[in-house]
């Protein structure tokens, strides 16, 4: 493997120059080789801004010997179908978020890189932010006592337009909400407070003329026996409001929020209610995106990884089991009753 991982960036829309300037701030380790969209103007401006070369059919990168990792950044229903691909061809696999639309594709994806012995990585880039790393620490640390109740909310605004390019809001390809929009916050929940039981949730379709819903609304039931409340919509018109997280513990109340998860909120935990960090934070400037910044460490993981030959920390399984989460909530909405994870598990939803 060269000291220098040479990528490609398959599917160049709104999250591909993310991937491309991160893998830009890491070039001493990270070279940036080729990209690909079927959308050749697109596919040949995001070459042209990193100096790397232009294809419309991304197979064609996956037959070439100078790049070792495939960046895949297309519409979610592809995802899957892609990565097993690049895995077959011996490429090691990084896939942006959901990893698929169904435990059993995800399953597929997982077991193609295992069996190509190739890296699978899930684009989790929020639990990098350091008020999310300050908070799965203080978790951990275990001075915010038993957890008891977790809040994910996404309140955000898209308008019509945006589920009127043939894939956003579809059930094939995207999803609705809570599959896009609030995975990561659904990710960072069930990071922080661990594993879920059973879900309830409601979904309904209000603003936009979409399949999937516009907003999602559930309550989690932790095998700790904590509870968790969870709230993520397209509909706040007329720009995005919240996204956070919160956690409740017998002896803390914090809450991460800003543009991308990279605010503390509030911060009261028991022996420490003055942190400086939390002052601080209040101050700080947001990112210009709901991308964030820290697409950079999960490639720098990848390249550390890749060399080490260990599993990501945002690895396939890990991936899964927010998709699995998602998965539990649609069918509570189509069932009208409470969902257990392990339903979605025995059905490879």
């Amino acid at each position: 493997m060269p000291e220098r991982l040479r990528f490609a960036i398959v599917g160049c829309g709104r999250i591909a120059p993310r991937h491309a300037q991160s893998l830009a701030e890491l070039s001493d380790r990270a070279q940036l080789v080729a990209v690909a969209d079927v959308i050749e103007s697109r596919a040949q401006r995001l070459a042209r801004d990193y100096g790397a070369e232009a294809a419309t059919d991304y197979r064609r990168l996956l037959d070439r010997k100078d790049i070792d990792v495939i960046n895949i950044c297309t519409p979610s229903g592809l995802h899957a179908r892609m990565g097993i691909e690049a895995a077959q061809a011996g490429k090691h696999v990084v896939v942006e978020k959901p990893m698929a639309l169904t435990i059993q594709d995800a399953d597929a994806l997982i077991a193609a890189c295992a069996q190509a012995n190739v890296t699978l990585t899930v684009v989790l880039q929020n639990r990098y932010n350091p008020p999310m790393q300050d908070l799965k620490a203080l978790v951990e640390s275990g001075r915010l006592g038993r957890l008891l109740l977790g809040n994910a909310t996404v309140r955000w605004y898209r308008p019509q337009s945006y589920y009127e390019d043939g894939w956003h809001g579809t059930r094939a390809m995207d999803g609705g909400a809570l599959m896009n929009q609030s995975i990561h916050h659904i990710d960072a929940l069930q990071w922080l407070m661990g594993d879920v039981d059973s879900v309830f949730a409601y979904g309904a379709t209000l603003a936009h003329r979409m399949e999937c819903e516009d907003i999602g609304v559930a309550v989690w039931r932790f095998r700790s026996g904590a509870l968790g409340v969870i709230e993520g919509s397209t509909v706040t018109w007329p720009e995005n409001l919240e996204g956070s997280v919160a956690i409740f513990g017998e002896r803390g109340s914090v809450k991460v929020g800003g543009t991308a998860l990279n605010r503390k909120i509030f911060w009261k935990v028991n022996g420490d209610l003055a942190n400086e960090r939390y002052i601080l934070d209040q101050e700080a400037v947001d990112p210009p995106s709901v991308y964030g910044q820290s697409h950079r460490a999960v490639l720098a993981d990848v390249i550390d990884a890749v060399h080490n030959g260990r599993a990501t920390k945002t690895n396939g399984h890990e991936g899964r089991k927010s998709l699995a989460l998602v998965l539990a909530m649609y069918a509570s909405m189509e069932s009208g009753r409470e969902v257990h994870l392990a339903e979605i598990e025995r059905l490879g939803t």
